[in-house]
C-alpha cells in the first residue's frame, strides 16, 4: 500500500513537472510570436539599418539606446531576439533532466535551440551584408524568406515541445500510409506560401503600387512586384488543400485530439484568408502585415500540433482495419481488369454529364471554338478532378456502399484497390488536374475544379450526408463548380454570366438527385443515409421536388439577363421547362418507379441539352458580330 502512494505521489509530482514545462514552451512560443511581430514593424518600417553593418552592438556604441529612433528600434529587436537564446538553451536543459532519451520533448528542444542560433545567423547576415531597408538584392529575397521558413521550424519546435509534455504518445512514421503524404504536402505547401509571402511584403515595401495586377502583366516592373499575384493565389490552392487534408484525416484517425485539432486548423486558415483579403484592400499597413504574418506562424503551429496528433502511435490507421462486413477475399486484378477497376474509382458515368457543362461552357464563354488543345486539356483536368473526388468518396463511404446493392461490388469495398491505393490515385489525378488546368488554362480555372472537389469531399460526403436531409441541397453545389471551371479555362474570369450557369445547376441538382433517390430510398434506408425520401417519405419529396423545379426553371432565364444571350436559347429553354413540368406532373399524380425513373432520366438530357442551346445560340451572335 505505501509502495502504491508513493508511485501516485512520483506520477502526479511528475505530471505536476511536465506541466511546468508545457507551460514554459507555451510562453516561449507566445514570446516568439511577439518578436516575430516587432520584426515586421523593423522590416516594414524601414528601420533595419538603425545600426549600420555592426553585430550585435550599433556602430561600436556601448550606449545604443541613445541615439536616432532607428537605432533604439533595431537595438530593442536585437534585445529581444537575443534573450530567445537563454530561454531556449534553460528549454533543452529543463528537457534533457525531465525527459528520458528518444522522448518527443527531447528531440523538439534540440531543433528548437538549432533554429533559434540559424535565426541569429539570419539576422547577422542581413545586418552584415546591408540585405536592409530599401535593397533590392535577389539575394535579400532568398534570405527574407529562408528567414520565414527558419522561424517556422522554430514556432513548430516550440510547440512540439509543449505538446509533448503534455503527454502526446510517441509519433509513429512506418505504417502511416498516404497520411504522412498527405501532411507532407501541407507542410510544402505552408513552405511555398511563406516564401511568396515574403517576397510580395518586400515588394510592397519596396515599390509600392496602386494596381498590382496591370503592374504584373507590365514587362518592365521591378520582378517582386510581378509575382504579387501569385501568393493570393497560392493562399486559396493552399487553403483548399489542407481543409481537404484536414477533413480526410478526421476520417482516417479517428482520435477526438485529431479532429479538434484539424478544426483549429481549418478556422485558422479561414481566418488567415479574411486578414488576406484586407490587406490586400486597405494596401498592406503596417499594423496588418504585423497580424498577416503571425497568422502564418499560427498556421504552421497548428499544422504541427495535427501532424503530431494525426502520426502518434496510439492511433489505428482506417485504412488498416477490416471491413465493417466481411467480404470475400478480394481477387489480385492484372492487366486490364485493374485499369478498369481504377476508372471505376472515378465514376465516369457521374462525371460524363459534368464533364459536358464544362466542355459547353467553354464554347459558351469563347462564343466559338476555344481550341483543340485547351478543349482537350480542360476536359482532361476536369474529368480527373471530378475522378479524384470521387475516389475519396468511395474510401469515406465505404461502409455505407457495403450495405447498398448498388455500390457494393466497388473496387473499394471488394478491396480489390485497397483504401490506400485508391487515395494515392485520387491525389495523383488532383496534383495532375491542378497542373494541367494551370499549365493550359490559368490557375484561376484550376482553383475552381480544386474548390469543387474539396467542397463535394468535405462540405457533401464528410459533413452533410450523413446528418441531414438537405445534404443534397447544400452539397449540390460542388456539381456547380464544372461551368465556373470552363469558363475561367477561357477568359481568365468569371462574369455574372458564369455564376447565373452556377446557380442553375445548383437549384437542378434536387430535382435530378431527388427523383433518383426515390428510385433507391431502400438503399438508402438499409444504410442509415438520411436521404429525403427516406427522412420524410415520398409525397414530401415530390412536392420538394416542385419547389426546386419552380426555382430550376426561374434559374434558365436568368441568363436573358445578358445581352449576348438571344432567341435559341429561350425557345430552347421554354420548351425543355414545359417538357420537365409535364414529367413532373405525371409524377405528383402518381408516385412510383417508372414515373420517377422518366423524370430522373430526363433531367439529365434536360441540362445538357440547355448548356447545348446556349453554346449554339452565343456561336451564333457572336459569328454574326464578326
Amino acid at each position: 500500500m505505501l509502495k502504491g502512494n508513493e508511485l501516485r505521489r512520483e506520477n502526479l509530482v511528475a505530471g505536476f513537472e511536465n506541466a511546468k514545462y508545457a507551460t514554459y514552451s507555451w510562453l516561449l512560443l507566445a514570446y516568439n510570436l511577439l518578436v516575430v511581430g516587432w520584426g515586421v514593424f523593423v522590416r516594414a518600417g524601414k528601420y533595419g539599418d538603425g545600426c549600420g553593418s555592426h553585430w550585435p552592438l550599433c556602430d561600436g556604441n556601448s550606449d545604443p539606446l541613445n541615439g536616432p529612433i532607428s537605432r533604439i528600434i533595431e537595438m530593442s529587436h536585437r534585445i529581444t531576439t537575443g534573450v530567445l537564446g537563454p530561454m531556449v538553451l534553460a528549454l533543452v536543459i529543463w528537457g534533457f533532466i525531465a525527459f528520458p532519451k528518444g522522448h518527443l520533448v527531447r528531440k523538439f528542444a534540440v531543433g528548437a535551440l538549432f533554429f533559434t542560433l540559424l535565426e541569429g545567423f539570419i539576422g547577422w547576415a542581413l545586418v552584415k551584408y546591408q540585405l536592409v531597408v530599401m535593397s533590392e538584392s535577389p539575394v535579400r529575397a532568398l534570405v527574407g524568406s529562408f528567414h520565414v521558413l527558419s522561424t517556422y521550424a522554430l514556432v513548430g519546435c516550440l510547440v512540439g515541445c509543449a505538446i509533448g509534455a503534455s503527454g502526446a504518445p510517441p509519433i509513429r512514421l512506418k505504417g502511416q500510409g498516404v497520411v504522412g503524404w498527405l501532411l507532407g504536402g501541407g507542410f510544402v505547401g505552408l513552405t511555398l506560401l511563406g516564401g511568396t509571402g515574403a517576397i510580395s511584403a518586400l515588394g510592397h515595401q519596396l515599390r509600392p503600387t496602386e494596381d498590382v495586377i496591370k503592374a504584373a502583366f507590365d514587362g518592365a516592373t521591378f520582378w517582386m512586384v510581378r509575382v504579387q499575384p501569385l501568393h493570393p493565389l497560392l493562399s486559396v490552392t493552399v487553403a483548399l488543400y489542407l481543409t481537404l487534408v484536414a477533413g480526410l484525416l478526421q476520417h482516417l484517425r479517428p482520435d477526438p485530439k485529431v479532429t479538434l485539432a484539424a478544426k483549429w486548423l481549418v478556422y485558422f486558415l479561414g481566418v488567415q484568408m479574411v486578414i488576406g483579403v484586407l490587406n490586400i484592400w486597405v494596401k498592406a499597413p503596417i499594423f496588418m502585415q504585423i497580424i498577416h504574418l503571425v497568422m502564418a506562424d499560427i498556421n504552421w503551429v497548428s499544422l504541427v500540433v495535427l501532424s503530431v496528433y494525426a502520426l502518434s502511435e496510439g492511433i489505428e490507421p482506417v485504412e488498416a482495419r477490416p471491413a465493417p462486413i466481411e467480404v470475400e477475399t478480394p481477387a489480385i486484378l492484372k492487366g486490364r481488369d485493374l485499369v478498369n477497376a481504377y476508372v471505376a474509382l472515378t465514376k465516369p458515368r457521374v462525371i460524363s454529364l459534368l464533364l459536358f457543362t464544362t466542355l459547353a461552357t467553354m464554347v459558351i464563354a469563347k462564343g466559338e471554338w476555344p481550341g483543340w488543345i485547351l478543349f482537350t486539356m480542360v476536359g482532361i483536368g476536369g474529368y480527373f478532378a471530378a475522378g479524384a473526388a470521387n475516389a475519396i468518396n468511395m474510401v469515406i463511404d465505404r461502409d455505407i456502399d457495403l450495405t447498398m446493392k448498388r455500390t457494393s461490388t466497388r473496387p473499394t469495398v471488394t478491396q480489390s484497390i485497397s483504401s490506400r491505393n485508391a487515395l494515392i490515385f485520387a491525389f495523383t489525378l488532383a496534383i495532375l488536374s491542378f497542373a494541367i488546368l494551370w499549365g493550359f488554362a490559368n490557375i484561376l480555372s484550376a482553383i475552381m475544379a480544386m474548390s469543387g472537389l474539396v467542397f463535394y469531399v468535405v462540405i457533401y460526403t464528410m459533413m452533410l450526408k450523413r446528418r441531414t436531409w438537405h445534404n443534397i441541397v447544400i452539397g449540390g453545389a460542388a456539381g456547380a463548380f464544372p461551368p465556373l471551371v470552363g469558363w475561367a479555362a477561357v477568359t481568365n474570369s468569371l462574369p455574372p454570366l458564369a455564376l447565373y450557369l452556377f446557380g442553375i445547376i445548383f437549384v437542378w441538382t434536387p430535382v435530378h438527385f431527388w427523383a433518383l433517390a426515390l428510385l433507391i430510398k431502400d438503399d438508402y434506408a438499409a444504410a442509415g443515409v438520411p436521404m429525403l425520401p427516406v427522412v420524410k417519405g415520398d409525397r414530401v419529396t415530390v412536392i420538394q421536388i416542385g419547389l426546386y423545379m419552380v426555382g430550376t426553371i426561374f434559374m434558365t432565364f436568368v441568363p436573358l439577363l445578358v445581352p449576348e444571350v438571344g432567341w435559341i436559347y429561350a425557345g430552347s429553354a421554354v420548351v425543355l421547362n414545359i417538357l420537365l413540368v409535364a414529367k413532373y406532373i405525371k409524377l405528383y399524380q402518381r408516385v412510383d418507379r417508372p414515373r420517377a425513373s422518366a423524370l430522373f432520366h430526363y433531367s439529365m438530357l434536360y441540362l445538357a441539352i440547355l448548356f447545348l442551346m446556349l453554346a449554339v445560340d452565343r456561336s451564333v451572335i457572336h459569328a454574326l458580330k464578326g
